[in-house]
């Protein structure tokens, strides 16, 4: 029997700011439930640092480091863990609006993640992600060197399949909007998904000049997906 079909053990179960959250364990792995949805876990990762690792590879390809990354949605760790392996970043911001999930990023999470939250180039941001472009954005124009090479959007499983209803702003013209211009012009903006939203893609498609859609198989044998896209339209 893998763990996938043991019978889940519940380790936590906690009211969160937007929610109640369930921390879950299927053998050694760990799920999280988000307001009776599945979330996250341990053992679905591949897609998430796949798409970190290619976005940071094509940033590379066209400009010189080091590079500011910023990341909407903590989970597991996973997407920092694989920010923290590039040799020429600068620094990574990550939004994480439910101290819970944060939490057991320290804990049960740890060995996971290579206990990325304790990596000094790390900036945690305690809130939600829309608050965090905001303010970034005032930062931007304030400063350009301030632009970030890499913005990845992980908070849902899709633009059709949200964690909070206010989530949605992140896949509006609005919120793609304010991703591209505080993103640096060469970069890259990246967002997980759980299958290809045409709906979602034309709406890239009016914000960026180039759109990519990928598919990793996970341990499950099921695909993580994400789309990458560059180059903003003026």
């Amino acid at each position: 029997m893998t763990c996938f079909e043991e019978l889940p053990e519940v380790v936590e179960r906690c009211r969160g700011l937007e929610g109640e959250l369930q921390l879950q364990r299927r053998g050694q792995e760990y799920e999280i439930i988000y307001n009776g949805v599945f979330l996250m876990a341990t053992y679905n990762g591949a897609s998430e640092k796949a798409a970190v690792r290619e976005a940071l590879a094509l940033v590379a390809s066209s400009v010189k480091s080091p590079y500011n990354v910023m990341l909407g949605g903590l989970g597991v760790g996973y997407s920092l863990q694989q920010a923290l392996a590039c040799k020429d970043l600068a620094r990574v911001v990550v939004a994480e609006i439910e101290p819970a999930v944060i939490c057991w990023c320290r804990t049960w999470f740890a060995e996971y993640n290579g206990k990325a939250l304790d990596d000094q180039r790390v900036n945690l941001f305690k809130g939600d992600f829309r608050s965090l472009l905001e303010e970034e954005s005032m930062a931007v124009l304030k400063d350009q060197s301030h632009r970030f090479h890499l913005i990845m959007v992980d908070t849902d499983n899709g633009s059709s399949w949200l964690s909070l209803p206010s989530n949605e702003f992140l896949y509006s013209e609005s919120g793609l909007k304010l991703i591209a211009n505080i993103m640096h012009p060469a970069g890259v903006a990246s967002f997980w998904c759980s299958r290809r939203e045409e709906p979602f893609e034309k709406i890239l498609g009016k914000i960026f000049k180039n759109v990519c859609f990928k598919c990793v198989l996970e341990e499950t044998g099921q695909e993580g997906c994400y789309y990458l896209a560059s180059s903003h339209i003026s």
